[in-house]
């Protein structure tokens, strides 16, 4: 399965990259209702941290922005039967629940999904600290260019006094001695 499906069906709640129940189901090839009945016989595996039942505001975001696809989504999903989010580590539980050839295939393709999308935001924060490192250099640098331009100036105004102070000096107006 390509990795870009995967990273299709990671969304970010709560500051988590999360996998919706549907979408895994989906992606293991069983019924929505078959996959969480297997995490109900096995929920000790899933504290909060690994797995946890979408609010009405945050299931509403999901599915009113176009990051959902459409026909990947379950009709009439409210109240109880909000879809569970399961984090990178609830993701990676789930090899101990699901233990069929196609499961375990599928759970290797979503961790290293997750860990490529880590790869990336450390790329991410890597290149923006560069960039930052950068932009104080650029700011020091032009503190210091600032600071030679002045200097000129102060020397060219010297100069342009002098000049302007021997020209007046042999433009002046003799005695007649």
């Amino acid at each position: 399965m390509k990795a870009e499906i995967i990273h299709n069906k990671i969304y970010e709640v709560r500051d988590e990259k999360i996998m919706l129940d549907f979408d895994l189901a989906k992606l293991y090839e069983v019924e929505t209702r078959i996959f969480n009945q297997a995490i109900k016989r096995n929920i000790d595996s899933f504290p909060k941290d690994f797995m946890f039942r979408l609010t009405a505001k945050e299931w509403k975001e999901i599915s009113s922005s176009q990051i959902v696809m459409m026909e990947n989504m379950p009709k009439n999903r409210t109240g109880k039967y909000l879809p569970y989010a399961f984090t990178e580590h609830g993701v990676t539980m789930l090899a101990s629940v699901l233990k069929s050839p196609k499961a375990r295939k599928m759970n290797i393709a979503i961790v290293r999904a997750f860990i490529s999308l880590k790869k990336l935001a450390n790329k991410s924060l890597t290149t923006l600290n560069l960039i930052k490192e950068l932009k104080e250099r650029i700011d020091e640098h032009d503190t210091q260019l600032s600071s030679i331009y002045d200097a000129i100036e102060n020397l060219l105004d010297k100069k342009t006094d002098e000049e302007l102070k021997q020209k007046q000096w042999e433009e002046r107006q003799r005695i007649g001695f």
